[in-house]
């Protein structure tokens, strides 16, 4: 059994490499779009896993941190260009940002020294606020991303709370070690006996919504109670 941790990619190259071995994968984007699997009841094949679907959550972090920060008008996306699912996540975006009159731009980094260049031309440009798109490249990065945002003082919010936990300010989206949780069980039926093809794809139902108050403080920041009223875990 494989198990494909870094998202649809390498969900994608498990699925190239094999059509007998089971592959169960964790991933945030939507499997069926990328073309992973054919229905998400019955997802046929070799190939099963959970969805957390952190992708099409872009519009809802936009709107949490025009809520931080009702006066900005300039927004920045960081993106990574190799996501299968970039040209989703940065069409809602820009959809998101006309929708309340403001303007995005977007930056992309698919390495550790491109998230360092991108986030001085995210400075130089004049944003005033960012949201930090779905990839598995940037929780691997979490502390070099939430470092760069600190020192350029940039109001950000994430897909994945690890950032958080590492000095971001805000993440909104699925508890992925649950979901991790939830591959294992799967693994496990797997193991003893049950098809893949037999496992439709769990879809995760529960975001969280994770604001760090001692980046706030750092930034100078005054969190709205109604944002804190929102927020499932406060880091004090």
């Amino acid at each position: 059994m494989i198990y494909a941790s870094g998202g649809s990619v390498s969900a994608l190259a498990a699925k190239a490499a094999t059509k007998d071995i089971p592959i169960v994968f964790t991933m945030g984007d939507d499997p069926v779009a990328t073309g992973l699997v054919t229905s998400l009841n019955r997802p046929s094949g070799n190939v099963t896993g959970i969805a957390f679907l952190s992708s099409e959550l872009g519009p809802k972090r936009l709107g949490l941190l025009k809520e931080l920060v009702p006066g900005a008008m300039r927004y920045a996306a960081l993106v990574n260009p190799n996501s299968p699912a970039n040209q989703t996540i940065t069409a809602d975006l820009r959809s998101a940002a006309a929708a309340i009159g403001k303007r995005i731009e977007i930056f992309a980094a698919t390495n550790l020294r491109e998230i360092d260049r991108a986030f001085a031309d995210i400075a130089q440009s004049g944003t005033e606020a960012l949201v930090v798109g779905g990839s598995p490249l940037f929780p691997s990065r979490a502390v070099q991303i939430a470092t760069l945002a600190t020192h350029y003082r940039l109001p950000a919010i994430y897909y994945d709370r690890q950032i958080v936990d590492v000095g971001g300010l805000m993440s909104y989206g699925a508890n992925i070690m649950e979901a991790i949780h939830q591959t294992g069980i799967y693994a496990g039926r797997i193991l003893k006996g049950e098809k893949p093809a037999d496992l439709p794809i769990l879809q995760m139902a529960n975001f969280e919504f994770v604001i760090n108050l001692q980046t706030a403080r750092t930034l100078g920041i005054q969190i709205p109670p109604t944002l804190l009223a929102l927020a499932d875990k406060v880091i004090e």
